[in-house]
């Protein structure tokens, strides 16, 4: 009942994650990311809150996407009701969507970034979402997306991301998104250059773009950005 969204960048372990859905505080359950290591989202009928700390673990020991998803996946009785989207330090991503989970169910995935939703409103949703992103962060949105080329980042890539994921989001969301409507969304990012960004709307009535767009222009305020880099990256 969410639609997520994983961003790694394989050349500097630059990793984001990205979660809306129609309940309350979806950054509490559901996107995860590790700089270096790859990103996670938990979600479905019904979300298993452990599946990251074993993702991390196994990403940890140098395992793919596919083989960390497929180690949390075996040890759950009640994978039927999850879907599940893993990405690694190479930008590889793996997806399980059990089969309880309900319609529609879609995903997409290219180097570098997917996005992968259920109890969408159309199956369209997470291509948009990519779409967006990749137009918004890359020189070659269209090789990547048409050919499965690997991205070709812009020298900006870390400065931009935040901006970048909220419009995938609205791009989700405007394709249809979750059909119960968007409640709640959050996002995280972490790199090796600045500090973690951790934005949460744990539930609003009205548009939560415009509420996640309002937190980016606190974050990118000179005090707070102060304070960002008066912390320490490592």
């Amino acid at each position: 009942m969410t639609l997520s969204l994983l961003h790694v960048h394989p050349e500097t372990g630059t990793s984001a994650s990205l979660a809306a859905t129609g309940s309350v505080a979806v950054g509490g359950y559901v996107n995860h990311c590790w700089r270096g290591l790859g990103a996670c989202a938990t979600q479905g009928l019904t979300t298993n809150p452990w599946y990251p700390e074993g993702v991390r673990r196994a990403l940890e020991q140098g395992l793919s996407a596919q083989d960390a998803l497929n180690d949390v996946v075996a040890g759950d009785a009640g994978a039927s009701c999850r879907q599940c989207l893993v990405m690694d330090a190479d930008g590889r991503s793996a997806l399980h969507t059990g089969i309880d989970n309900q319609p529609v169910v879609a995903s997409a995935r290219c180097p570098g970034v997917a996005a992968a939703g259920n109890m969408l409103a159309d199956a369209a949703v997470p291509e948009a979402m990519v779409a967006a992103f990749l137009a918004a962060t890359c020189e070659d949105p269209g090789a990547v997306l048409k050919q499965g080329k690997a991205p070709r980042f812009r020298e900006t890539h870390d400065v931009e991301l935040l901006a970048a994921l909220i419009e995938a989001l609205e791009a989700g969301l405007v394709a249809g998104g979750d059909h119960r409507g968007c409640r709640s969304v959050a996002l995280r990012i972490e790199s090796f250059t600045m500090a973690p960004i951790d934005l949460r709307v744990d539930w609003v009535e009205a548009d939560p773009v415009i509420e996640l767009r309002a937190l980016a222009r606190r974050v990118a305020s000179e005090d707070f950005q102060a304070f960002l880099r008066s912390l320490p990256h490592r």
